[in-house]
């Protein structure tokens, strides 16, 4: 329990140790299969959409159904919903595990999204009930982004390291244990927590929120990964119009799912919009670092992707760095530098050639990726703290979500810059394929003898680092941008450790 004084004691630091398991498990699910892919085709035989729908469901139905979820945590218990969550997931895992067909394994990881959005928004909210006290909140919400980031690392390379020795349903087993440890500590370490007076839950503005949420999210990966086609942006379309419908529900309703009058609170709204730019940053350029190794360098995935391992390095000293400065120096400051030390991170990917050595990618990716989660782990704390305590699963959940849009919007825009200056850069002689995709280049190359596909190669490769330049400039350019734009939303807020007069007092039960 808290101490006299509001600080948390040993019990809230093992409940946030509880916390982070489950963390790390949902953000490692969302590649944990990108190794395992191969496997499931040999076993499964899916076609190229089925395959295309076992990747993406997951994460899919986890962005729609997060602010509905974390609304629903509000109400009716964040422990209760942790609970029940976790259960769910494992008893998902076991059963895609063991799936015998391409279908079900869609169902499946279906299933694991809603269970993992039904859990994902407590863990955040949580720790709002558990360190009212501002610097270790501060340290506690951290070690949360932290531990979201290095799930989404570790987990290709988890994934690859199962696939050498077991079959491609190891993969979910290691969740089971995790979720069921969870399940079973929760009630002894972790609060329960429901607002009071929450009035009834908003039905008709979870449906709007998924109807929103669903299609933009699809529409702007789609986009990203395969180019420019009329249904995803249709579907892209759609989305949006359903986002107005969605506005208008949350200003009329009784009870809405999102109390809009939160986002003109500057510290809540600004923190929102520097997550999602810090995630656009991050996010944006892990699939050119990823091609870069693999199809630059010639890298095979499980060395490549313990290659990319090495950044996270500088995103755990980020981590540790900035929470130690953030009870001394003001967020705006903090902010500025995280932003400005991304920027310097593109800048120098602008210089990375096909000889370059590993040393420049590598520390330019780790400069990018420090400078973003350093700022996320920052503004964690901004959303949960602007927002009332009964409102925290809500915006931590609306905050999660914007992440993720934050995420697809960088692969999407940067990727389109990269493939642009890609396709342009490419020989018009080459076969339609390989002037489409790098990858494409190199799979063409392989049925050509040796010095026609050495040459295709090299242009390609070429193509594909001037592609990089241009989406490294785009980066620099969005970077400064949102080192302005925080300097401006921020500058009127103290350090974590000195919180303004009327900063909101949080209580635990």
């Amino acid at each position: 329990m808290t101490t006299d004084h509001g600080r948390a004691g040993r019990r809230e630091w093992l409940g946030l140790a509880l916390l982070l398991l489950p963390t790390l498990v949902l953000a490692m699910d969302m590649g944990v299969l990108f190794f395992a892919v191969p496997f499931i085709a040999t076993d499964l035989r899916p076609s190229g959409t089925q395959q295309l729908w076992i990747m993406d469901m997951y994460s899919f139905l986890l962005a729609g159904l997060l602010i509905p979820m974390g609304a629903l945590g509000d109400r009716i218990g964040r422990r209760r919903l942790l609970i029940g969550g976790t259960a769910a997931f494992a008893a998902a895992s076991l059963v895609a595990a063991w799936t015998d067909g391409a279908n079900q394994l869609i169902a499946a990881r279906a299933l694991l999204g809603v269970a993992g959005a039904v859990f994902g928004p407590s863990t955040l909210a949580l720790v709002r009930n558990m360190f009212p006290d501002p610097k270790q909140r501060q340290a506690a919400i951290g070690a949360w982004s932290g531990v979201m980031m290095a799930g989404a690392t570790l987990g290709p390379v988890v994934g690859g390291l199962l696939m050498e020795h077991f079959w491609w349903g190891s993969a979910f087993l290691i969740a089971v244990p995790v979720m069921l440890l969870a399940m079973a500590a929760a009630p002894f370490l972790l609060p329960e927590y429901r607002a009071p007076q929450q009035g009834r839950f908003d039905v008709a503005g979870a449906v709007l929120s998924v109807a929103t949420v669903l299609p933009v999210v699809y529409g702007i990966k789609t986009l990203a990964v395969d180019g420019w086609s009329l249904r995803p942006s249709l579907v892209l379309l759609a989305g949006l119009l359903v986002g107005v419908g969605l506005a208008v529900r949350l200003r009329t309703a009784a009870h809405p799912l999102i109390d809009l009058s939160l986002f003109r609170i500057r510290t809540y709204s600004g923190a929102i919009t520097v997550n999602t730019i810090a995630m656009f940053a991050m996010m944006g350029f892990c699939l050119f670092t990823s091609q870069y190794l693999q199809l630059v360098k010639g890298y095979g995935p499980l060395a490549a992707s313990l290659w990319a391992l090495l950044p996270s390095v500088g995103v755990g000293a980020a981590v540790g760095g900035f929470g130690a400065l953030a009870g001394r120096v003001r967020p705006a400051v903090l902010l500025t530098a995280g932003f400005l030390a991304s920027a310097a991170g593109f800048a120098a990917m602008a210089f990375v050639a096909p000889d370059s050595s590993l040393v420049l990618p590598l520390t330019a990716a780790g400069i990018i990726s420090a400078g973003a989660v350093g700022t996320v782990s920052i503004t964690g704390e901004m959303v949960l703290s602007a927002a009332p305590a009964e409102r925290a699963g809500a915006a931590g959940a609306t905050s999660e979500t914007a992440q993720e849009l934050g995420s697809s919007l960088g692969i999407a825009v940067l990727g389109a810059a990269g493939a642009a200056i890609y396709r342009t850069r490419m020989d018009g002689a080459a076969p339609t394929a390989a002037r489409d995709t790098l990858g494409g280049a190199v799979t063409t190359a392989a049925h050509l003898p040796g010095d026609a596909a050495e040459q295709l190669l090299t242009t390609a490769r070429d193509a594909f680092t001037a592609g990089l330049h241009v989406a490294a400039l785009v980066g620099v350019v969005v970077m400064l941008g949102a080192a302005l734009a925080a300097h401006l939303l921020m500058r009127h807020l103290r350090p974590a450790g000195q919180p303004a007069a009327n900063s909101p007092v949080v209580q635990t039960t």
